[in-house]
């Protein structure tokens, strides 16, 4: 049997966020006469004992680790994560961070595999707006750009019924464009959720196959400003990580442009606080102005904030309680959801991976230039399921 370097298998449990008590049970190792079951882990991580390829297969489903990682030399560099724009708390250390780490290193995999599809095509398109344009070229000029780029009507976009489907219609347009468009959170499972304050956006600025991913867990209203921001990030010709707090000079630029792109400065003049009072009427008057625009909270109470229309003071205590808000509702989300009477499977994972990217797969399948395993790990889903996913999409 090859030789297994016992830092990767250290390296390979803390990075899935697992302590030794609760990987012995992911693992299903027991007490023995010899070795109680973290002793058995310690020895196996020190070197003492030598894992069997069982074990490492084990480890590799409970990690959620290739097998062929635990034959590497050493532990591998951290993901890529690009430029990291998130502004944390000084000396704050973020505790998603391996999680976060496996994510980006998925989606990392998912959009390699899909650029090497697309290169074999005879057609071959660049895109020739990624990284098309420079910060220096100031706010009013990145924006027609991106208004150039969407074929979004702003009016259509608060027409739809809610934030959602106003999302899924600003969605389509940009993946019209050759952009996939992901909603993920996760590594599959509830428990490896990333939530919106460690991650709220990321971006691969690639001219053949860019990727966008959002973080579900962030409120519907919040998704569209996010694509816009990261939209933006792509024509700078940027492939980073983005937060919910944005204080360095980028983070503000795409911010500002996200924001003018579904709130223009002229209408402002709408949102009007003179006789507001107490502060409860300036919530009102920003949870109804929002809510007409498919718009969040958050967002038009900056917008404000920017132009002046209500103080420092104001603002600070307005994001407060719409954050405190949303972390009410989330939570009760959480706590209610359940197996029984939740949507279909396929429809959200369909709703989760985008059209464009089902319908890319689907293409490459039926003229035999993708196997149905690069498909399977391109779409997330089993080799088995492809077919009942594609059946669910009309795709045939």
């Amino acid at each position: 049997m090859q030789e297994i370097n016992h830092e990767i298998l250290v390296w390979a449990r803390e990075t899935a966020n697992l302590t030794r008590e609760e990987a012995v049970k992911k693992l299903g190792i027991r007490d023995t006469k010899q070795y109680h079951a973290v002793d058995w882990l310690i020895a196996l991580e020190n070197g003492s004992v030598l894992p069997s390829r069982p074990m490492l297969v084990k480890m590799a489903k409970s990690y959620r680790r290739s097998l062929v990682t635990f034959y590497l030399d050493k532990p591998p560099k951290p993901a890529n994560r690009g430029v990291d724009f998130r502004t944390l708390s000084h000396g704050f250390e973020d505790p998603t961070s391996n999680l976060l780490d496996a994510l980006l290193r998925d989606i990392r995999v998912r959009q390699s595999m899909v650029r090497a599809v697309l290169e074999d095509e005879d057609d071959l398109e660049i895109l020739s707006f990624v990284a098309a344009n420079d910060i220096s070229e100031g706010e009013s000029s990145i924006l027609k750009s991106l208004q150039d780029l969407l074929d979004v009507d702003i009016h259509q976009f608060r027409a739809q019924a809610n934030p959602r489907a106003a999302f899924s219609q600003l969605r389509d347009s940009v993946e019209r464009r050759g952009i996939f468009v992901l909603l993920k959170s996760n590594l599959g499972d509830y428990k490896t959720e990333i939530d919106a304050e460690f991650f709220r956006g990321f971006v691969i600025a690639d001219e053949i196959a860019p990727f966008i991913v959002i973080n579900e867990q962030d409120s519907v209203t919040a998704w569209s400003f996010t694509l816009l921001h990261e939209l933006v990030h792509l024509i700078l010709g940027h492939t980073g990580i983005s937060g919910p707090c944005g204080d360095n000079k980028i983070e503000q630029f795409c911010n500002h442009v996200a924001s003018e792109f579904l709130l223009p400065t002229e209408e402002l003049r709408l949102l009007d606080f003179h006789n507001a009072l107490d502060f409860q009427t300036k919530v009102e008057i920003v949870n109804e102005f929002a809510r007409r625009r498919h718009l969040s909270r958050s967002m038009v109470a900056h917008a404000a904030y920017r132009n002046c229309l209500i103080d420092q003071e104001a603002y600070c205590e307005l994001s407060k309680t719409f954050r405190n808000q949303w972390i009410k509702v989330r939570d009760n989300r959480r706590r209610g959801t359940t197996i029984e009477g939740g949507p279909n499977y396929y429809l959200v994972h369909q709703h989760r991976i985008g059209h464009g990217l089902i319908n890319l797969v689907h293409r490459m399948m039926t003229a035999r230039s993708l196997t149905t395993t690069k498909a399977a790990k391109i779409l997330g889903v089993k080799s088995q399921n492809i077919q009942v996913l594609f059946d669910h999409c009309n795709l045939r």
